[in-house]
């Protein structure tokens, strides 16, 4: 029995961008558009009918940004996941919609294949798009961090991080420097199932959201500067 699509609904201001979606992602066998809105406040209202399983958000829409339509939709139980689409350059509060709860984020040039792709990888649970580009994203916004520029405060950053094992933090490390699962294993002499297990254990012992959230409690906490 073949899987069910994925369930993709389109938050963007723009008509013409919403439409160019569609047709790219109604022509794979394994998506289906649901639904579509022009604003975060609008998406908010469909969200609960078209019951998508991701939604590709942009970030500035009227009425509603994609940052507060983001940290809306991760208040509720059984949420989709969401992928911001960002200009990167511009769009200095990517940040704040992966910290409000975005799955991660995709440039609003990407290709036809990079979007599908991100949508995938999204829906099958992976947290990072692009962990590179996560990497960059945060090094080019790093003041926006809670604190400024300044150094975090290191009693606070060691007792956030004290949970772990050295290993752990070997891998945490890893991460925020933008490494694939695959490549920390080939850096760390570790089969690819026994980094997926660190991922886990930190993802649990930090409270942790996802994988895009390690990358934010790296910097955060200064193991990343």
């Amino acid at each position: 029995m073949d899987e069910a699509p994925i369930r993709v609904f389109l938050a963007d201001d723009q008509e013409l961008v919403r439409a160019g979606f569609r047709m790219v992602l109604d022509a794979q066998d394994d998506m289906t558009v649901v639904g579509e809105a022009g604003d975060g406040a609008a998406a908010l209202a469909a969200v609960p009918a078209t019951r998508p399983d991701v939604v590709l958000m942009d970030i500035r829409m009227p009425r509603m940004d994609g940052v507060e339509a983001t940290r809306r939709l991760s208040a509720v139980g059984d949420r989709p996941k969401v992928l911001v689409l960002t200009t990167f350059d511009l769009d200095e509060y990517a940040f704040s919609a992966l910290k409000a709860g975005a799955a991660g984020f995709l440039l609003k040039d990407a290709g036809p294949a990079e979007l599908l792709a991100a949508i995938r990888a999204v829906h099958d649970g992976d947290a990072v798009v692009a962990p590179s580009t996560t990497r960059r994203m945060l090094d080019q916004f790093a003041e926006h961090l809670p604190g400024g520029a300044d150094e975090p405060d290191a009693a606070d950053a060691a007792a956030r991080l004290e949970p772990l094992t050295d290993r752990e933090r070997e891998v945490l490390l890893a991460v925020a420097r933008g490494l694939s699962n695959s490549e920390i294993a080939a850096e760390l002499f570790l089969a690819e199932a026994t980094v997926k297990t660190h991922i886990g254990r930190i993802l649990h012992k930090l409270g942790l959201r996802d994988r895009v959230h390690m990358v934010i409690t790296a910097y955060e906490t200064g193991l990343v500067s």
